[in-house]
C-alpha cells in the first residue's frame, strides 16, 4: 500500500450529504475484482450522460478539479453497502484524502486499507475548507502533524487514531501486519503440533 505522509493539492468541493457507495461506484460495475484502473468509473452516474459523454457541470470534469487529490464532502460520506470498489475508484482517480463531518464506518475502514485518509471535522471548519475548495485553492494535509494548512496559512488540527495514522504513514494493512509476525506464528504452530497433535 502506498504510504501517506503529507499531501498538498487542489481540493474538489462535493457538498452533497449522505452520498452512498452506489453513487461513488455504481453496482452495475461490480463484476470486476480488479483494484486498479477504476478511476474512470468514479461517480459515473454524476460524471457522464447516458451516452457516455461528460457532464460539464460535474466538479471532477472541470479544471482544476480533474487533478484533485483531496475531496471535501458533505455529511455521512460513504454510507450504503460495504463495496471496496468505492475506495478503489477514488484511489484510481487520484483522491488520497476525504474531508467530511462523518463517514460510514465500513467505508472509512476500506479507505484506510487502500491508503486513503478520511478526516472527520466539525461543521464550521468543513465550511471553511469547502469555501477554499470552491475557490480552487490548494490544501496541505500533514498526517504526521495531524494538521490541515489552508492557502491563507491558517492551520487546522484534526484527530485520527494512532493505529490509523501508523498504518497510513507506514503503508501497512492487516495482512502486512500479520506477515510481520510470521516467525511467531510459525513458532506457535510448531508448539501446538507437538503438544496438541489432534488439532
Amino acid at each position: 500500500m502506498e504510504c501517506f505522509t503529507r499531501l498538498e493539492g487542489v481540493a474538489a468541493p462535493f457538498p452533497k450529504n449522505h452520498v452512498d457507495t452506489d453513487v461513488i461506484y455504481p453496482g452495475r460495475f461490480l463484476s470486476t475484482i480488479r483494484r486498479t484502473g477504476l478511476g474512470h468509473l468514479l461517480f459515473h452516474g454524476l460524471r457522464y450522460h447516458p451516452d457516455g459523454t461528460e457532464r460539464a457541470d460535474f466538479v471532477l470534469n472541470q479544471p482544476p478539479y480533474r487533478q484533485a487529490r483531496i475531496l471535501v464532502a458533505g455529511d455521512n460520506f460513504g454510507c450504503g453497502s460495504s463495496r471496496e470498489h468505492a475506495p478503489w475508484a477514488l484511489m484510481g482517480f487520484g483522491i488520497r484524502c476525504i474531508l467530511s463531518t462523518s463517514f460510514a464506518d465500513i467505508f472509512a475502514g476500506n479507505c484506510i486499507k487502500n491508503g486513503i485518509l478520511c478526516i472527520a471535522i466539525d461543521t464550521d471548519r468543513l465550511a471553511l475548507l469547502m469555501a477554499d475548495a470552491e475557490a480552487g485553492l490548494e490544501l496541505c494535509v500533514d498526517l504526521g502533524a495531524r494538521q490541515i494548512t489552508r492557502s491563507s496559512g491558517e492551520v487546522l488540527d484534526f484527530d485520527v487514531p494512532d493505529e490509523v495514522r501508523k498504518k497510513l504513514i507506514n503503508g501497512t494493512d492487516e495482512v502486512l501486519e500479520t506477515l510481520e509476525q510470521a516467525a511467531a506464528i510459525d513458532d506457535f504452530e510448531s508448539r501446538i503440533a507437538q503438544t496438541q497433535p489432534w488439532i
